[in-house]
């Protein structure tokens, strides 16, 4: 099952595809925290079973709006491929290395992103996203932490590395929270359709490719981050977890950072695949 959102900013359809028919979703309500909440996927299916859902078609020309709407947090793991911390000249992570975004940076796949204002260093990372199903609290083992996670996302979390690193203050968030700085989706795969533990994971700018590898080369995998972070958040339905990057991003030194006019594509077999556009802040 596939969960996306189609229209303008602040107009999307909450939308369905079930076995290739797409289905309009607005009986249950937005893919906000509530619809993770209540069941909302289980309901979803219901209705399909039933034959309660009504088929629709969308131009291709509709805007993919993100699939998660209004989430209240948005977590990251750092360095979780040990071949891009090595890019990043660090020693891979003993435990998952968390920092925050702000939920303003959440975009849609392919909305034109705005440069932060100041940015010299604005770079790209494909990752592997899980939407959290159902509040999570210390969770005691790996099946337990599973069991939490609703579905998977396709993420780009575009990072300010100077902000993130020179003037940082210590921690990474001043380089991660831009407005746009996270576009998610084009959909949005529920749990029982996406195998997170070998997918492949794709980067271009302008054309050019930039990051291949898979989520099997992840340090830590989905369920241990959920498990970890679970021991000392609570994560709560419709929350977004970002899971790291693989190598092949600009602060290697091997590769420009982003500018104006740039155009980034990011791709994650079975999740889709994005396509943004750079222009420079303007006041």
């Amino acid at each position: 099952m596939k969960l996306l959102r189609r229209g303008e900013p602040g107009y999307e359809t909450p939308l369905v595809e079930i076995d290739g028919t797409l289905y309009d979703a607005s009986p249950i309500g937005d893919f906000a925290p509530s619809f993770w909440a209540t069941g909302g996927v289980q309901q979803l299916k219901k209705l399909a079973e039933k034959g309660r859902l009504t088929p629709v078609k969308i131009d291709d020309n509709v805007r993919y709006g993100s699939p998660v709407a209004n989430a209240s947090a948005v977590i990251c793991i750092g360095q979780n491929y040990a071949a891009h911390a090595a890019e990043s000249g660090a020693e891979p992570p003993q435990s998952p290395i968390v920092f925050l975004k702000t939920p303003n940076t959440i975009a849609g796949p392919n909305d034109i992103v705005t440069i932060a204002r100041g940015s010299q260093k604005t770079d790209w990372e494909v990752e592997l996203g899980i939407i959290i199903g159902s509040t999570a609290s210390y969770c005691d083992s790996l099946e337990e932490a599973a069991q939490h996670i609703g579905g998977y996302v396709l993420a780009n979390d575009l990072s300010e590395r100077t902000f993130q690193l020179e003037i940082s203050g210590g921690q990474w968030s001043k380089g991660k929270c831009s407005p746009g700085y996270m576009p998610l989706g084009p959909w949005i795969v529920t749990a029982d359709e996406f195998d997170p533990a070998d997918a492949r994971l794709r980067s271009w700018v302008n054309g050019e490719p930039r990051q291949d590898s898979r989520t099997a080369d992840m340090i830590f995998s989905c369920a241990e981050i959920v498990r970890d972070l679970s021991q000392y958040m609570q994560l709560e339905p419709g929350d977004v977890i970002s899971t790291g990057t693989p190598q092949g991003v600009a602060v290697s030194g091997r590769f420009p950072y982003l500018k104006s006019g740039d155009v980034v594509e990011v791709e994650i077999e079975g999740l889709g695949r994005q396509r943004q556009t750079y222009r420079a802040w303007e006041a």
